[in-house]
């Protein structure tokens, strides 16, 4: 593979001048911040664990810093995009600074929660996620990915520092939810690093975290669908303060029956969502009369 030249990635000049070029404002709608440190992207790609051999997928590039630090380490980079001129831009940036791993590279300019499995290339299919995921819509997208290709065995995120927090939490904690009982579902979640806010242009109010997804080698075990262990799931926290028996009456048809699936599924009836695992939420799904 031939190096790329030291000042191939994207400075803070580089990113004001791309953007200025390109009558570009990142927007508090898309929850859009470009990161303008060249550190910080391969920092990232590094935590990544990002191999020659990788296929990754990164969604939201934006101008392209992180899509540069990714073109420099792994086989192939596949950037999922929906602004229309960003989209647009990316292919002539990565050409640019970049030639020699032009090739290496292919644009999918779509929303990447209407991203199906035939919208990917897939020979080789993907074997990473990377991303700058927007604020807004991190839970959502990281979570459509890791169900849409089952082919991505490791995955980076950086979301903020909150989102982080929940998906990661373990089973107990305050903040375990359901982002962190569904990430679960597919992989062994970790908190993988901080990111300070002076890395990104604007600069968020909020400081950003990294989260580690390294789908699971045995998937859960279980007669239930994925459909079906959700549905109780969503139900527990939907009303997290209330014990299980309650929160579940309204999924299994009455209190009596909530209580006699959490029985045959050997969890105290008493006992609250934040406490499960994502093992016990599968039981109990199995037990519905």
């Amino acid at each position: 593979m031939t190096s790329p030249t030291p000042d191939a990635l994207l400075g803070p000049a580089d990113i004001r001048e791309l953007a200025a070029a390109l009558g570009v404002r990142p927007t508090k709608q898309r929850g859009q911040n470009f990161v303008i440190d060249a550190n910080t992207v391969r920092r990232i790609v590094r935590t990544a664990d990002v191999r020659p051999e990788d296929v990754v997928v990164e969604v939201g590039p934006g101008l392209g810093s992180l899509t540069l630090a990714l073109l420099e380490v792994a086989d192939r980079v596949v950037a999922v995009e929906i602004d229309d001129v960003l989209a647009g831009a990316l292919p002539a940036t990565i050409a640019a600074r970049m030639p020699e791993r032009a090739g290496r590279f292919t644009l999918v300019h779509s929303d990447a929660m209407q991203v199906g499995a035939g919208d990917l290339p897939d020979d080789p299919p993907p074997t990473a996620l990377v991303a700058n995921l927007p604020y807004n819509v991190a839970v959502p997208v990281l979570l459509h990915m890791l169900d849409t290709f089952p082919s991505i065995e490791r995955t980076l995120v950086m979301v903020q520092a909150e989102v982080a927090d929940r998906l990661a939490a373990p089973p107990g904690s305050k903040v375990y939810g359901v982002p962190s009982v569904k990430a679960n579902w597919y992989a062994d979640v970790r908190r993988a690093g901080s990111i300070g806010r002076t890395v990104f242009w604007p600069a968020p109010n909020v400081d950003s975290g990294l989260v580690s997804l390294v789908r699971r080698a045995e998937p859960v075990k279980t007669s239930a669908s994925k459909r079906e262990v959700f549905a109780v799931v969503d139900a527990a926290f939907a009303q997290r303060r209330k014990t299980l028996r309650a929160a579940l009456s309204g999924w299994a048809g009455s209190a009596p029956a909530a209580e006699a699936a959490l029985v045959a599924a050997g969890v105290s009836p008493q006992a609250r969502g934040e406490s499960l695992t994502v093992e016990e939420f599968a039981r109990i799904a199995e037990n519905k009369e």
